[in-house]
Parts: structure tokens; C-alpha cells; sequence
């Protein structure tokens, strides 16, 4: 049996944190969820800088990564792992409050596999969330 990887979920906001984490728990999803608070350790978690530098070599399952994080915002976190070789290939999805067109159609146009915008209503984040983490671990073959 293969090694599970884990999914690095990008995020800013505890109460999102919060409930995405209890959305994977109810969804009995295994894979360890790595949590980074914005754009720049996002990146040091994928390149094994600072204080990730220590950490397992293995690229995650998923990346999960919201739009609008503090340091470098997620289009231009999604922009660098879709530009480099050894990182493009992970699938990311864009959980995000925004709605906007120019930042769904950038995603995209980035090489986004999916951009999700966070239900405003508890009990249907937690659905989107779950069907996030149901598809891309359980249903999503990778190589």
C-alpha cells in the first residue's frame, strides 16, 4: 500500500480553518492536512525553505488555496507552482470568498484544476469542503 500524502490546505482565516478541518473529520478523510497561513509559506512548504526545511520530501496530494492570504495572494502562489516542473503536476484547488471574474478566469488561466467559492451558509461550506476532500483523496487517481 502506497504512502498516504498530505494536503496542504493555504488559508488565512481560523474559522475556515476550523470548519474545513471538522468538514475532512466527518468525511473520514485520513490524510494529514498540513495548514500554511499565507502566500509565502506556502511557497517555503513546497520548496523546503525555512522552517519547513526539515520536512518530508513528498509534494502533497492537493493543494487547497484561498485567493486573498497575506503576503503573496494565492493567484501568484498558483502562478509559481504551475511554472516550476517539479510542482506543476500537483492539482490545486481555489477556495475562496471571491467571486470575481477576473480572479476564477485567472486561476484557470494559471492551470487551476477547480475553483470553488466558499458558501456563505455553515452547512453548505462543510458540503463543499467534503465533496473537495471526498474527490480529490478518495475519487482522483494520481501518478
Amino acid at each position: 500500500m502506497s504512502k498516504m500524502l498530505p494536503i496542504l490546505y493555504a488559508e488565512d482565516n481560523e474559522n475556515d480553518i476550523e470548519l474545513t478541518l471538522a468538514a475532512f473529520k466527518e468525511c473520514n478523510l485520513e490524510n494529514r492536512v498540513d495548514i500554511v497561513r499565507n502566500g509565502q509559506d506556502a511557497l517555503d512548504y513546497l520548496y523546503y525553505q525555512g522552517k519547513f526545511e526539515n520536512r518530508d520530501l513528498e509534494n502533497p496530494l492537493v493543494i487547497i488555496l484561498d485567493v486573498k492570504m497575506p503576503k503573496i495572494d494565492g493567484i501568484k502562489v498558483l502562478e509559481k507552482i504551475k511554472s516550476d516542473e517539479n510542482l506543476k503536476n500537483i492539482p490545486v484547488v481555489m477556495l475562496s470568498s471571491s467571486d470575481m471574474e477576473n480572479d476564477i478566469s485567472n486561476s484557470y488561466r494559471l492551470g487551476a484544476n477547480a475553483y470553488v467559492v466558499k458558501p456563505v451558509d455553515f452547512d453548505e461550506f462543510l458540503e463543499s469542503v467534503k465533496k473537495i476532500g471526498f474527490f480529490w483523496a478518495l475519487i482522483n487517481k494520481t501518478t
